[in-house]
Protein backbone atom coordinates (compact mmCIF):
# COMPACT_ATOMS: atom_id res chain seq x y z
CA UNK A 1 0.00 0.00 0.00
CA UNK A 2 1.78 2.96 -1.47
CA UNK A 3 0.65 5.30 1.81
CA UNK A 4 2.03 3.09 4.35
CA UNK A 5 5.55 2.86 2.63
CA UNK A 6 5.36 6.04 2.04
CA UNK A 7 5.01 7.04 6.36
CA UNK A 8 7.26 4.01 6.86
CA UNK A 9 9.98 5.64 4.25
CA UNK A 10 10.03 9.13 6.22
CA UNK A 11 10.91 6.82 9.78
CA UNK A 12 14.40 6.76 10.68
CA UNK A 13 15.42 4.32 13.83
CA UNK A 14 17.11 5.90 16.47
CA UNK A 15 20.87 4.74 15.81
CA UNK A 16 20.53 6.33 12.19
CA UNK A 17 19.28 3.95 9.81
CA UNK A 18 15.88 4.17 7.86
CA UNK A 19 13.16 1.88 8.37
CA UNK A 20 13.18 0.47 4.76
CA UNK A 21 16.77 -0.44 5.59
CA UNK A 22 15.58 -3.09 7.82
CA UNK A 23 13.46 -6.41 7.27
CA UNK A 24 10.32 -5.93 9.15
CA UNK A 25 8.95 -8.68 10.86
CA UNK A 26 5.50 -8.62 13.06
CA UNK A 27 5.92 -10.28 15.94
CA UNK A 28 1.88 -11.64 15.35
CA UNK A 29 1.58 -12.53 12.15
CA UNK A 30 -2.46 -12.26 12.55
CA UNK A 31 -2.53 -8.30 12.53
CA UNK A 32 -3.65 -5.41 11.03
CA UNK A 33 -1.70 -5.50 8.00
CA UNK A 34 -3.02 -9.05 7.10
CA UNK A 35 -6.30 -8.05 8.06
CA UNK A 36 -6.47 -5.53 4.89
CA UNK A 37 -5.08 -8.12 2.47
CA UNK A 38 -7.43 -11.00 3.46
CA UNK A 39 -8.98 -10.25 0.29
CA UNK A 40 -5.68 -11.96 -1.29
CA UNK A 41 -4.78 -14.77 0.69
CA UNK A 42 -4.21 -17.15 -1.84
CA UNK A 43 -1.25 -14.95 -2.64
CA UNK A 44 0.09 -14.78 0.78
CA UNK A 45 2.28 -16.37 3.24
CA UNK A 46 2.89 -16.23 6.72
CA UNK A 47 7.08 -16.91 7.15
CA UNK A 48 7.86 -18.12 10.46
CA UNK A 49 11.13 -16.75 11.36
CA UNK A 50 13.48 -18.20 14.06
CA UNK A 51 13.80 -15.95 17.08
CA UNK A 52 18.04 -16.41 17.01
CA UNK A 53 17.36 -13.39 14.82
CA UNK A 54 16.71 -11.34 18.03
CA UNK A 55 20.63 -12.10 18.18
CA UNK A 56 21.87 -10.34 15.39
CA UNK A 57 23.33 -7.02 15.85
CA UNK A 58 22.10 -3.94 15.15
CA UNK A 59 18.54 -5.51 15.41
CA UNK A 60 15.56 -3.45 17.31
CA UNK A 61 12.31 -4.34 18.72
CA UNK A 62 9.05 -1.69 18.64
CA UNK A 63 6.27 -1.95 20.89
CA UNK A 64 3.49 -1.03 17.91
CA UNK A 65 4.09 -0.49 14.25
CA UNK A 66 7.32 0.83 13.08
CA UNK A 67 5.69 4.03 11.89
CA UNK A 68 3.07 5.00 14.39
CA UNK A 69 3.17 8.38 15.85
CA UNK A 70 3.79 6.92 19.72
CA UNK A 71 6.47 3.76 19.03
CA UNK A 72 9.11 3.02 21.03
CA UNK A 73 12.25 0.89 19.78
CA UNK A 74 14.59 -0.81 22.16
CA UNK A 75 17.73 -2.65 21.01
CA UNK A 76 16.83 -6.34 20.89
CA UNK A 77 16.53 -9.01 22.84
CA UNK A 78 16.30 -6.88 26.04
CA UNK A 79 13.97 -4.82 23.95
CA UNK A 80 11.37 -7.67 23.68
CA UNK A 81 10.26 -5.97 26.94
CA UNK A 82 8.81 -2.97 25.50
CA UNK A 83 6.19 -4.94 23.88
CA UNK A 84 2.98 -5.44 25.85
CA UNK A 85 2.42 -9.25 25.10
CA UNK A 86 -1.20 -9.11 25.78
CA UNK A 87 -2.48 -6.05 23.07
CA UNK A 88 -0.07 -7.77 20.79
CA UNK A 89 -1.63 -11.07 20.77
CA UNK A 90 -4.66 -10.05 21.51
CA UNK A 91 -7.55 -11.88 19.07
CA UNK A 92 -9.19 -8.89 18.24
CA UNK A 93 -7.95 -5.09 18.04
CA UNK A 94 -10.98 -3.43 18.31
CA UNK A 95 -12.54 -1.58 21.09
CA UNK A 96 -15.33 0.95 22.18
CA UNK A 97 -12.74 3.69 23.54
CA UNK A 98 -11.00 5.43 20.53
CA UNK A 99 -7.97 5.96 22.21
CA UNK A 100 -7.49 2.33 23.19
CA UNK A 101 -8.36 0.70 19.87
CA UNK A 102 -5.64 3.41 18.33
CA UNK A 103 -3.39 1.58 21.13
CA UNK A 104 -4.26 -1.89 20.61
CA UNK A 105 -4.08 -1.62 16.46
CA UNK A 106 -0.51 0.01 16.89
CA UNK A 107 0.89 -2.83 19.42
CA UNK A 108 -1.17 -5.96 16.92
CA UNK A 109 1.53 -4.36 14.30
CA UNK A 110 5.00 -4.58 17.03
CA UNK A 111 7.84 -5.80 14.75
CA UNK A 112 11.12 -6.82 14.77
CA UNK A 113 13.68 -4.81 13.00
CA UNK A 114 16.55 -6.76 11.17
CA UNK A 115 19.06 -4.68 9.52
CA UNK A 116 19.40 -5.17 5.42
CA UNK A 117 17.70 -8.76 5.07
CA UNK A 118 17.08 -12.23 7.14
CA UNK A 119 18.57 -14.48 6.30
CA UNK A 120 16.96 -17.92 4.74
CA UNK A 121 19.11 -20.13 7.55
CA UNK A 122 16.52 -18.04 9.73
CA UNK A 123 13.31 -19.14 7.98
CA UNK A 124 11.82 -22.43 9.49
CA UNK A 125 8.53 -22.91 7.80
CA UNK A 126 5.29 -21.10 6.08
CA UNK A 127 1.26 -20.74 7.58
CA UNK A 128 -0.59 -20.84 4.27
CA UNK A 129 -4.42 -20.06 4.45
CA UNK A 130 -6.41 -22.48 2.13
CA UNK A 131 -5.17 -26.51 0.76
CA UNK A 132 -4.85 -24.23 -3.10
CA UNK A 133 -2.18 -21.56 -1.48
CA UNK A 134 -0.52 -24.70 0.00
CA UNK A 135 -0.39 -26.81 -3.07
CA UNK A 136 1.07 -23.71 -4.95
CA UNK A 137 3.59 -23.05 -1.95
CA UNK A 138 4.94 -26.98 -2.40
CA UNK A 139 4.91 -26.17 -6.13
CA UNK A 140 7.89 -23.68 -5.20
CA UNK A 141 10.01 -26.61 -4.00
CA UNK A 142 11.18 -23.87 -1.22
CA UNK A 143 11.95 -27.06 1.74
CA UNK A 144 9.93 -24.97 4.42
CA UNK A 145 7.52 -26.34 6.83
CA UNK A 146 4.25 -25.33 5.19
CA UNK A 147 1.05 -24.80 7.70
CA UNK A 148 -2.68 -24.48 6.68
CA UNK A 149 -3.92 -22.02 8.61
CA UNK A 150 -7.19 -20.21 8.03
CA UNK A 151 -7.51 -18.81 10.76
CA UNK A 152 -4.52 -16.31 10.87
CA UNK A 153 -5.79 -15.13 7.73
CA UNK A 154 -9.04 -14.30 8.78
CA UNK A 155 -11.08 -17.10 7.63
Amino acid sequence: MQQIQDRRAKVVVPGGRRLHEYANLYICGRNVMLYLRKGRHHEICVLRVSTDVLDLPGVVVTDANASSDYVRFAAAPAGLAIVDREMTFAEYWTDSNQIVYYQKKAAKCAEVLVPDRVDRAFLTGAYVSCQDSLARMQGLNLDLALKVDPHLFFF
